[in-house]
Protein backbone atom coordinates (compact mmCIF):
# COMPACT_ATOMS: atom_id res chain seq x y z
CA UNK A 1 0.00 0.00 0.00
CA UNK A 2 0.69 3.68 -0.91
CA UNK A 3 1.64 6.42 1.90
CA UNK A 4 -1.60 7.81 1.84
CA UNK A 5 -4.52 8.67 -0.18
CA UNK A 6 -7.33 10.91 0.63
CA UNK A 7 -10.65 11.16 -1.14
CA UNK A 8 -12.78 13.63 -0.91
CA UNK A 9 -16.12 12.44 -2.46
CA UNK A 10 -19.91 13.76 -2.38
CA UNK A 11 -22.53 11.17 -1.81
CA UNK A 12 -26.04 10.08 -1.66
CA UNK A 13 -27.23 7.50 1.39
CA UNK A 14 -30.54 5.94 2.02
CA UNK A 15 -31.58 6.07 5.87
CA UNK A 16 -33.87 3.49 7.75
CA UNK A 17 -36.65 5.91 8.81
CA UNK A 18 -37.64 3.73 12.02
CA UNK A 19 -33.87 3.48 13.44
CA UNK A 20 -32.12 6.08 11.61
CA UNK A 21 -29.32 3.72 10.59
CA UNK A 22 -27.55 4.42 7.01
CA UNK A 23 -28.43 1.33 4.79
CA UNK A 24 -25.93 2.32 1.76
CA UNK A 25 -24.47 4.93 -0.03
CA UNK A 26 -23.24 5.64 -3.75
CA UNK A 27 -20.78 8.35 -4.70
CA UNK A 28 -22.38 9.62 -8.60
CA UNK A 29 -20.10 10.21 -11.10
CA UNK A 30 -22.52 12.88 -13.21
CA UNK A 31 -23.16 15.92 -11.30
CA UNK A 32 -26.71 16.12 -10.37
CA UNK A 33 -27.26 12.63 -10.72
CA UNK A 34 -29.73 10.85 -8.24
CA UNK A 35 -31.50 8.08 -7.77
CA UNK A 36 -35.03 7.66 -6.16
CA UNK A 37 -37.30 3.80 -5.37
CA UNK A 38 -40.44 2.56 -4.44
CA UNK A 39 -39.25 2.32 -0.28
CA UNK A 40 -38.25 5.74 -0.38
CA UNK A 41 -41.56 6.67 -2.04
CA UNK A 42 -43.40 5.03 1.05
CA UNK A 43 -41.34 6.26 3.78
CA UNK A 44 -39.82 3.12 4.69
CA UNK A 45 -36.31 4.98 3.84
CA UNK A 46 -35.38 8.70 3.36
CA UNK A 47 -32.93 9.93 0.77
CA UNK A 48 -29.91 12.16 1.65
CA UNK A 49 -27.17 13.91 0.22
CA UNK A 50 -23.74 13.94 2.33
CA UNK A 51 -19.83 14.50 1.76
CA UNK A 52 -17.01 12.84 2.94
CA UNK A 53 -13.39 12.80 3.48
CA UNK A 54 -11.44 9.51 4.62
CA UNK A 55 -7.62 8.78 3.91
CA UNK A 56 -8.61 5.17 2.53
CA UNK A 57 -4.95 3.97 3.03
CA UNK A 58 -4.46 4.66 6.28
CA UNK A 59 -7.59 4.61 7.95
CA UNK A 60 -9.74 2.27 9.32
CA UNK A 61 -13.19 2.26 7.99
CA UNK A 62 -15.12 4.23 9.87
CA UNK A 63 -18.91 4.43 8.69
CA UNK A 64 -21.31 2.52 6.66
CA UNK A 65 -20.81 5.59 4.01
CA UNK A 66 -16.54 4.74 4.33
CA UNK A 67 -17.20 1.31 3.64
CA UNK A 68 -19.46 2.58 0.17
CA UNK A 69 -16.89 4.56 -0.73
CA UNK A 70 -13.85 2.52 -0.96
CA UNK A 71 -16.15 -0.60 -2.56
CA UNK A 72 -16.74 2.36 -4.83
CA UNK A 73 -13.33 3.03 -5.70
CA UNK A 74 -12.22 -0.33 -6.25
CA UNK A 75 -15.12 -0.99 -8.87
CA UNK A 76 -14.63 2.23 -10.76
CA UNK A 77 -11.17 1.28 -11.05
CA UNK A 78 -9.73 4.21 -8.96
CA UNK A 79 -8.47 1.78 -6.60
CA UNK A 80 -6.61 -1.25 -7.25
CA UNK A 81 -7.38 -4.58 -5.09
CA UNK A 82 -5.37 -4.32 -2.17
CA UNK A 83 -4.32 -0.88 -1.74
CA UNK A 84 -6.80 0.07 0.45
CA UNK A 85 -7.50 -0.80 4.04
CA UNK A 86 -10.67 -2.70 4.14
CA UNK A 87 -10.34 -4.59 7.45
CA UNK A 88 -13.67 -3.92 9.45
CA UNK A 89 -15.65 -3.85 6.73
CA UNK A 90 -17.84 -6.52 7.56
CA UNK A 91 -18.89 -4.67 10.69
CA UNK A 92 -19.62 -1.50 9.25
CA UNK A 93 -22.23 -3.29 6.33
CA UNK A 94 -25.19 -4.07 7.20
CA UNK A 95 -27.21 -6.77 6.34
CA UNK A 96 -30.31 -5.51 3.62
CA UNK A 97 -32.89 -7.07 1.28
CA UNK A 98 -31.86 -6.20 -2.11
CA UNK A 99 -35.51 -5.93 -3.56
CA UNK A 100 -36.96 -4.10 -7.07
CA UNK A 101 -38.90 -1.70 -4.59
CA UNK A 102 -34.99 -0.86 -3.21
CA UNK A 103 -32.86 -2.01 -0.56
CA UNK A 104 -34.61 -2.44 3.30
CA UNK A 105 -33.74 -3.74 6.39
CA UNK A 106 -34.84 -7.36 5.92
CA UNK A 107 -37.53 -6.97 8.81
CA UNK A 108 -39.93 -4.66 6.63
CA UNK A 109 -39.66 -6.94 3.41
CA UNK A 110 -43.48 -8.22 4.16
CA UNK A 111 -44.87 -4.27 5.04
CA UNK A 112 -42.74 -2.98 1.68
CA UNK A 113 -44.36 -5.85 -0.60
CA UNK A 114 -47.80 -4.53 0.74
CA UNK A 115 -47.29 -1.22 0.35
CA UNK A 116 -45.99 -1.45 -3.51
CA UNK A 117 -49.07 -4.20 -4.10
CA UNK A 118 -51.43 -0.74 -4.95
CA UNK A 119 -49.31 -0.10 -7.82
CA UNK A 120 -49.40 -3.74 -9.21
CA UNK A 121 -45.74 -4.02 -8.62
CA UNK A 122 -44.97 -7.57 -8.09
CA UNK A 123 -42.15 -7.39 -5.32
CA UNK A 124 -38.70 -9.65 -5.62
CA UNK A 125 -36.15 -9.89 -3.11
CA UNK A 126 -32.63 -10.71 -5.37
CA UNK A 127 -30.82 -10.92 -2.08
CA UNK A 128 -29.83 -10.83 1.46
CA UNK A 129 -26.51 -9.58 1.81
CA UNK A 130 -24.30 -6.99 2.85
CA UNK A 131 -22.74 -6.57 -0.86
CA UNK A 132 -24.87 -5.28 -3.58
CA UNK A 133 -24.11 -6.02 -7.14
CA UNK A 134 -22.00 -3.83 -8.64
CA UNK A 135 -23.29 -2.69 -11.54
CA UNK A 136 -26.44 -1.47 -9.87
CA UNK A 137 -23.55 1.28 -8.24
CA UNK A 138 -20.92 1.31 -11.12
CA UNK A 139 -21.32 0.36 -14.44
CA UNK A 140 -17.35 0.12 -15.94
CA UNK A 141 -16.67 0.43 -19.59
CA UNK A 142 -16.01 -2.34 -21.78
CA UNK A 143 -17.11 -5.35 -19.61
CA UNK A 144 -19.36 -7.96 -20.27
CA UNK A 145 -21.31 -9.72 -17.72
CA UNK A 146 -23.49 -12.77 -18.44
CA UNK A 147 -24.79 -12.93 -14.29
CA UNK A 148 -24.93 -9.46 -12.61
CA UNK A 149 -25.63 -11.02 -9.36
CA UNK A 150 -22.30 -12.59 -9.82
CA UNK A 151 -20.06 -9.74 -9.23
CA UNK A 152 -20.20 -8.03 -6.01
CA UNK A 153 -19.87 -3.84 -5.53
CA UNK A 154 -16.06 -3.63 -4.90
CA UNK A 155 -15.19 -6.00 -8.05
CA UNK A 156 -12.33 -4.31 -10.51
CA UNK A 157 -12.89 -4.98 -13.73
CA UNK A 158 -10.38 -4.13 -16.53
CA UNK A 159 -11.36 -2.83 -20.08
CA UNK A 160 -12.07 -6.02 -22.11
CA UNK A 161 -13.02 -8.48 -19.20
CA UNK A 162 -15.82 -10.71 -20.02
CA UNK A 163 -17.53 -12.73 -16.82
CA UNK A 164 -19.42 -15.58 -17.83
CA UNK A 165 -22.84 -16.89 -16.01
CA UNK A 166 -21.04 -19.22 -14.01
CA UNK A 167 -18.46 -16.68 -13.36
CA UNK A 168 -18.03 -14.88 -10.10
CA UNK A 169 -15.81 -11.86 -8.72
CA UNK A 170 -16.13 -11.04 -4.81
CA UNK A 171 -14.68 -7.22 -3.83
CA UNK A 172 -11.38 -6.51 -3.29
CA UNK A 173 -10.55 -8.77 -6.38
CA UNK A 174 -10.45 -8.87 -10.25
CA UNK A 175 -8.96 -8.20 -13.69
CA UNK A 176 -6.25 -6.34 -14.04
CA UNK A 177 -6.49 -6.62 -18.27
CA UNK A 178 -8.60 -8.17 -20.29
CA UNK A 179 -9.34 -11.57 -19.00
CA UNK A 180 -12.08 -14.56 -19.15
CA UNK A 181 -13.68 -14.99 -15.92
CA UNK A 182 -15.88 -18.36 -15.31
CA UNK A 183 -14.66 -19.60 -12.33
CA UNK A 184 -14.61 -18.43 -9.09
CA UNK A 185 -11.95 -14.85 -8.32
CA UNK A 186 -12.12 -15.08 -4.36
CA UNK A 187 -11.03 -11.36 -2.07
CA UNK A 188 -7.65 -10.09 -2.53
CA UNK A 189 -6.79 -11.98 -5.90
CA UNK A 190 -6.12 -10.38 -9.18
CA UNK A 191 -6.15 -12.51 -12.88
CA UNK A 192 -3.51 -10.53 -15.32
CA UNK A 193 -3.51 -9.54 -18.96
CA UNK A 194 -4.83 -12.48 -21.32
CA UNK A 195 -5.85 -14.95 -18.62
CA UNK A 196 -8.26 -17.13 -18.41
CA UNK A 197 -10.46 -19.11 -15.16
CA UNK A 198 -11.66 -21.94 -16.46
CA UNK A 199 -15.41 -22.75 -15.75
CA UNK A 200 -15.88 -24.15 -12.42
CA UNK A 201 -12.34 -22.89 -10.87
CA UNK A 202 -11.57 -21.01 -7.91
CA UNK A 203 -8.87 -19.59 -6.44
CA UNK A 204 -8.18 -18.88 -2.76
CA UNK A 205 -8.29 -15.55 -1.18
CA UNK A 206 -7.22 -13.98 1.46
CA UNK A 207 -10.83 -14.72 3.65
CA UNK A 208 -10.36 -18.71 2.76
CA UNK A 209 -9.70 -20.60 6.11
CA UNK A 210 -8.67 -17.24 7.60
CA UNK A 211 -5.13 -16.79 5.51
CA UNK A 212 -3.10 -13.91 4.91
CA UNK A 213 -1.32 -15.09 1.43
CA UNK A 214 -2.56 -13.02 -1.16
CA UNK A 215 -2.74 -14.62 -4.55
CA UNK A 216 -2.15 -13.71 -8.50
CA UNK A 217 -2.56 -15.31 -11.71
CA UNK A 218 -0.24 -13.35 -14.07
CA UNK A 219 -1.08 -12.80 -17.80
CA UNK A 220 -1.46 -15.47 -20.31
CA UNK A 221 -2.39 -17.96 -17.96
CA UNK A 222 -5.15 -20.64 -17.82
CA UNK A 223 -6.35 -22.02 -14.82
CA UNK A 224 -8.38 -25.35 -15.94
CA UNK A 225 -12.24 -25.90 -15.67
CA UNK A 226 -13.11 -27.27 -11.86
CA UNK A 227 -9.28 -26.66 -11.52
CA UNK A 228 -8.14 -24.65 -7.97
CA UNK A 229 -4.80 -22.69 -6.97
CA UNK A 230 -3.83 -22.37 -3.31
CA UNK A 231 -0.84 -20.53 -4.79
CA UNK A 232 0.17 -17.71 -6.72
CA UNK A 233 0.57 -18.70 -11.07
CA UNK A 234 2.75 -16.41 -12.90
CA UNK A 235 3.19 -15.71 -16.58
CA UNK A 236 2.22 -18.34 -19.19
CA UNK A 237 1.56 -21.17 -16.63
CA UNK A 238 -1.52 -23.81 -16.82
CA UNK A 239 -3.49 -25.73 -13.99
CA UNK A 240 -4.89 -29.05 -15.89
CA UNK A 241 -8.58 -29.05 -15.77
CA UNK A 242 -9.67 -30.77 -12.35
CA UNK A 243 -6.33 -30.32 -10.60
CA UNK A 244 -5.93 -28.27 -7.19
CA UNK A 245 -2.88 -27.49 -6.17
CA UNK A 246 -2.67 -26.06 -2.72
CA UNK A 247 0.76 -24.53 -0.99
CA UNK A 248 0.85 -28.65 0.12
CA UNK A 249 0.69 -29.86 -2.48
CA UNK A 250 3.82 -32.49 -3.56
CA UNK A 251 5.08 -32.04 -6.77
CA UNK A 252 7.79 -33.59 -9.26
CA UNK A 253 10.09 -31.44 -10.96
CA UNK A 254 11.17 -32.07 -13.76
CA UNK A 255 14.83 -33.47 -12.42
CA UNK A 256 12.73 -36.14 -10.60
CA UNK A 257 12.88 -33.87 -7.28
CA UNK A 258 9.88 -33.77 -4.84
CA UNK A 259 8.66 -29.87 -3.71
CA UNK A 260 5.98 -28.30 -2.02
CA UNK A 261 3.80 -26.48 -4.68
CA UNK A 262 4.10 -23.45 -2.20
CA UNK A 263 7.76 -23.13 -3.33
CA UNK A 264 6.30 -22.93 -6.90
CA UNK A 265 4.23 -19.53 -5.98
CA UNK A 266 4.74 -17.41 -9.08
CA UNK A 267 7.09 -18.47 -11.43
CA UNK A 268 6.47 -18.09 -15.06
CA UNK A 269 6.28 -20.77 -17.48
CA UNK A 270 4.94 -23.84 -15.27
CA UNK A 271 2.15 -26.53 -16.61
CA UNK A 272 0.94 -28.17 -13.18
CA UNK A 273 -0.58 -31.77 -14.15
CA UNK A 274 -1.56 -34.83 -12.71
CA UNK A 275 0.41 -37.66 -14.21
CA UNK A 276 -2.69 -39.96 -15.74
CA UNK A 277 -0.80 -43.34 -15.25
CA UNK A 278 0.94 -42.67 -11.72
CA UNK A 279 -1.38 -40.12 -10.41
CA UNK A 280 1.34 -38.03 -8.82
CA UNK A 281 1.40 -34.42 -9.69
CA UNK A 282 3.69 -32.93 -11.78
CA UNK A 283 5.44 -29.13 -12.66
CA UNK A 284 6.52 -29.30 -15.94
CA UNK A 285 8.03 -26.35 -18.23
CA UNK A 286 5.03 -24.49 -20.24
CA UNK A 287 4.98 -25.62 -24.03
CA UNK A 288 6.52 -22.38 -26.24
CA UNK A 289 3.14 -22.33 -28.07
CA UNK A 290 1.59 -22.07 -25.18
CA UNK A 291 -2.10 -22.88 -24.82
CA UNK A 292 -3.49 -20.78 -27.55
CA UNK A 293 -4.84 -17.77 -25.41
CA UNK A 294 -8.13 -15.64 -25.04
CA UNK A 295 -10.64 -14.78 -28.24
CA UNK A 296 -9.41 -11.29 -28.78
CA UNK A 297 -12.55 -10.63 -30.77
CA UNK A 298 -14.61 -11.71 -27.79
CA UNK A 299 -12.75 -9.27 -25.34
CA UNK A 300 -13.37 -6.47 -27.53
CA UNK A 301 -15.04 -3.44 -26.43
CA UNK A 302 -17.16 -2.74 -29.08
CA UNK A 303 -19.34 -0.20 -27.61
Amino acid sequence: MGDSAIIRKSGQRYVDVATGKTIDACYPDEDGARRGCLAEKYELIRSEFFDIEVDVVTDAIQSTEDAYLRLHLLSARVMKPNSMRLDGIFEMLPAIAWTTAGPVFPQWVTKLRTLVASEFHHLIVLSVDKFPRMVDYVMPSGVRIGDADRVRFGAFLSEGTTVMHEGFVNFNAGTLGKAMVEGRVTPGVTVGEGSDVGAGSSIMGTLSGGGKRTNSIGNGSLLGANAGIGISLGDNCIVEAGLYVTAGTKVRLPDGSVDYARNLSGRDNVLFRRNSQTGVVEALPTSEHGWGGINDALHANNE
